[in-house]
């Protein structure tokens, strides 16, 4: 009996974490926020940033610059998001989720989760919303 309430206990917990985890980084299981205001992330939690220098569906991150600031890149197969999402196709060929146009980019400075160290780098790059 004891052994059965410690594993529930366990399995609640465990369920809130990821619920509170959600709430507070912002992210559910696809690449929207929770809410205006939080960041745009990808289903692994980690934040999305969008580039001044692209434009509309086109990506002005290549080579150097996308080693910093890897591409947010669709797997293979993987259709257009329901949430305003899309594919653009890069330079080289590969594609790339967009938000409302504008290329979506991981960046190599945020290690966890609801990090956002690389908001205002350069004053070019932004949280995407």
């Amino acid at each position: 009996m004891r052994l059965t309430a410690a594993i529930a206990l366990g399995f609640l917990a465990v369920g809130c974490g990821e619920a509170y985890a959600q709430s507070y980084y912002g992210y559910n299981d696809t690449a929207t926020p929770v809410s205006a205001d939080a960041p745009l992330t990808a289903a692994n939690g980690m934040t999305l940033y969008t580039f001044d220098k692209d434009t509309t569906g086109v990506s002005n991150c290549d080579d150097n610059c996308a080693v910093n600031w890897p591409p947010y890149l669709p797997t293979a197969g993987e259709p257009a998001s329901e949430d305003g999402l899309t594919v653009i196709t890069r330079a080289d060929g590969t594609q790339q989720w967009a938000k409302d146009g504008a290329p979506l980019y991981f960046w190599v400075g945020d290690t966890a989760p609801g990090d956002t160290n690389g908001d205002g780098v350069g004053g070019v790059w932004h949280i995407a919303h």
